[in-house]
């Protein structure tokens, strides 16, 4: 059965989908842009020099009094061939990647993870309709891999997003923030955990993390901490 399930489904690199028993090809793990000091010391974006304390939204959002989770990473910066396969595992139907995403995520940030002591794993949600019409959550299915990896509880139904925001992409940091406002809710208010790891696929301005950990911990949580497949770069 294996062998039949192999040969409609075989191994392909995550990164240009060619056949590859190895999985990513040599051609892309060449490509990719690791992340790597020195970063952000709040969210773990790339910074110019290591005397740049923080990326410029972090900064920002700290002066402002408004920053909720506590420390975050990421594997890659979002830059081809990381964006092209990010966008096949979210719009493509490329569901098999992230088992790759998640081995990768335990080979290179498992030591932090258990440093932050993670209780529960949690994906960022997506609202009902998005879902429905995509047919599946790229961040819960990441999730789902990364905790049977590292065997921490992966808690799918602990927060859900309550309303559509409009489109981000063309507001600056405080637009996005202002949109999202009260577009998360806390299905339970009893048993939570205390220290949670929220996973997603894309870290960009961090808008929607932040506003997933202020609910989370107005909520009782106590440390809100991220992991993402890429981040974008500090500007």
């Amino acid at each position: 059965m294996k062998n039949i399930w192999k040969l409609l489904y075989p191994d392909v690199c995550p990164f240009c989908g060619k056949v590859n028993a190895k999985g990513p090809c040599t051609d892309c793990l060449k490509k990719l842009s690791w992340i790597k000091e020195p970063m952000c010391k709040k969210c773990g974006k790339p910074v110019g020099d290591e005397q740049t304390e923080y990326c410029r939204d972090c900064r920002e959002r700290i002066e402002d009094g408004n920053c909720w989770f506590d420390r975050g990473r990421s594997l890659w910066t979002h830059r081809p061939p990381v964006s092209g396969s990010i966008y096949q595992f979210k719009f493509k139907n490329r569901r098999v990647y992230a088992r790759y995403y998640a081995e990768t995520m335990k080979e290179r940030l498992g030591k932090q993870i258990q440093k932050w002591k993670v209780q529960a794993i949690l994906p960022v949600p997506m609202d009902k309709w998005k879902k429905r019409k995509r047919g599946y959550n790229q961040a819960e299915i990441l999730a789902e891999e990364l905790g049977k990896l590292t065997g921490i509880p992966v808690e799918t139904g602990l927060i859900r997003k309550r309303k559509t925001s409009d489109a981000q992409k063309s507001l600056n940091r405080r637009g996005r923030a202002h949109n999202l406002e009260g577009s998360f809710q806390v299905e339970r208010k009893t048993g939570l955990p205390e220290r949670v790891l929220l996973i997603d696929d894309i870290y960009t301005t961090g808008n929607t993390v932040n506003e997933a950990a202020k609910t989370l911990k107005k909520s009782g949580v106590r440390r809100v901490f991220f992991l993402t497949i890429s981040i974008g770069q500090d500007i």
